[in-house]
């Protein structure tokens, strides 16, 4: 809990810096945009007779950028940060949101229906992460351990800020430390413990946000990535999020998160939550 306050204290500071220098922002071609907030379920009973347990859940979420958009070079810089816990019953509480994910993309308009990109993206955990299956819970990560850092260079299509797309050549480095043999170690070198594992392949990311109705918002972005050694195997991140809007401040969503790594588990691992949220636009 007190990495928990540390974090929402440091984004307030950061609102405060933000909203000083927004006007002076506005004069020029650099765009800010932010959104901070928390999202929660709870249900509580009291000589409840048809049973069920208490439980809680909440998680912390920021979406920071700052963009460059030029002539001919545009430039989008994206910082999502998630880190949330559920309580049920009598048990502790058990982290299930636990993430950084910054990208960085920047493209040259050369007159063509595609533009040329190069991209960098870093995803790593914000504190340490647990195994629950097991008893006691087993560590199985940690900030920067492992961490995982993807470059990319290709060709980009994108229409009315709507759909986007992104194919291209990629690097993909994976660095770890404590937990080397989980991520980064090779099982074909027994005697050598690697904590960094470089692969080459293909890239192709999609993105698409739209609104719909009059205070709802879908967005779907959706990230591949296979190595020239092994086009069979893809690793796959697909992120959808449908946002309706009550006010200024609440809204309900609905998110649900697929990935498959093998790197870090040879399963489909999927996210599903359906939450009332409390956020603030920065910007």
């Amino acid at each position: 809990m007190k990495i928990f306050y540390s974090i929402i204290f440091i984004l307030m500071l950061s609102t405060l810096s933000f909203a000083a220098d927004e006007t002076e922002k506005k004069d020029t071609l650099w765009t800010p945009n932010g959104v901070i907030g928390i999202n929660f379920s709870q249900i509580a009973f009291s000589n409840w007779t048809q049973g069920g347990e208490n439980s809680l859940s909440f998680t912390f979420f920021s979406i920071l950028g700052l963009d460059y958009i030029g002539y001919p070079w545009n430039w989008k810089n994206t910082l999502k940060l998630t880190y949330g816990r559920t309580k049920l019953g009598d048990n502790a509480y058990r982290t299930n949101d636990n993430e950084i994910y910054f990208e960085s993309v920047l493209a040259r308009d050369v007159g063509w229906a595609v533009q040329p990109y190069a991209d960098v993206t870093l995803r790593t955990s914000i504190t340490k992460g647990f195994n629950y299956d097991s008893e006691p819970a087993v560590q199985i990560a940690n900030i920067f351990d492992p961490a995982y850092l993807t470059q990319g260079l290709g060709l980009q299509y994108e229409t009315g800020g709507i759909f986007t797309q992104r194919i291209g050549v990629a690097f993909k480095e994976t660095i770890a430390d404590q937990f080397n043999a989980l991520y980064s170690d090779d099982p074909d070198t027994p005697n050598e413990i690697e904590k960094f594992k470089f692969e080459s392949g293909l890239e192709s990311v999609t993105e698409v946000k739209y609104d719909f109705l009059e205070n709802m918002n879908f967005s779907s972005y959706l990230r591949l990535f296979t190595r020239f050694d092994a086009f069979d195997v893809w690793d796959v991140r697909w992120d959808n999020i449908i946002t309706a809007k009550i006010n200024d401040y609440f809204n309900v969503n609905f998110n649900v998160l697929l990935v498959y790594d093998e790197s870090q588990s040879i399963r489909r691992q999927l996210k599903q939550a359906l939450q009332i949220g409390l956020s603030y636009n920065i910007f």
